[in-house]
């Protein structure tokens, strides 16, 4: 069993091969030019990159749970998204990982996001990445096998095999 943790959050998943942080400094020594995931996973048939935010918690930036949202909403939050996932596949697939369908996760520890609004950035994530190639034709090798925005409810409603929770202080 792994357990990731990510400031009061953690996430567990039990059938990891490899898993990582690699947002740090020490992780892939290119933070000045690459973007990177919060962490990578390797399982016996994909790679889970994982993206987690967590407005709610204290230690957090002083944004409010309504400017995260209207910042969350209007879309400028894809772009950080976009480039963390890209960088990170360029990173992997360079070194010889990524040799299996990557799945990239974005956890939002948002509890007021509705379904609606995870939805939405769901779609246009998979759209900015892109999930399909030029036209809509599929990729002969596609750079990511599909995509999740959740916030801890929908993430364990959706990935209960990965459970998510919150460790007290």
């Amino acid at each position: 069993m792994t357990v990731l943790r990510e400031g009061n959050l953690q996430i567990t998943i039990n059938n990891a091969i490899e898993a990582r942080k690699f947002d740090d400094d020490t992780s892939h020594g290119l933070s000045h030019c690459m973007k990177a995931v919060d962490f990578v996973v390797e399982l016996p048939d994909r790679y889970l990159f994982i993206e987690v935010k967590d407005p709610q918690d204290p230690q957090a930036p002083s944004e409010t749970d309504e400017e995260y949202i209207q910042r969350f909403q209007s879309g400028q939050i894809d772009e950080k998204f976009k480039y963390k996932y890209r960088d990170s596949f360029l990173y992997e697939w360079a070194s010889g990982r990524a040799d299996k369908p990557v799945f990239f996760l974005v956890l939002i520890a948002l509890d007021s996001l509705t379904g609606l609004l995870l939805l939405n950035r769901k779609r246009e994530l998979e759209r900015k990445l892109p999930l399909q190639g030029p036209g809509a034709r599929p990729w002969t090798r596609p750079i990511v096998r599909g995509c999740g925005v959740f916030n801890i409810a929908s993430w364990n409603r959706n990935l209960p095999q990965y459970p998510v929770s919150r460790r007290r202080p």
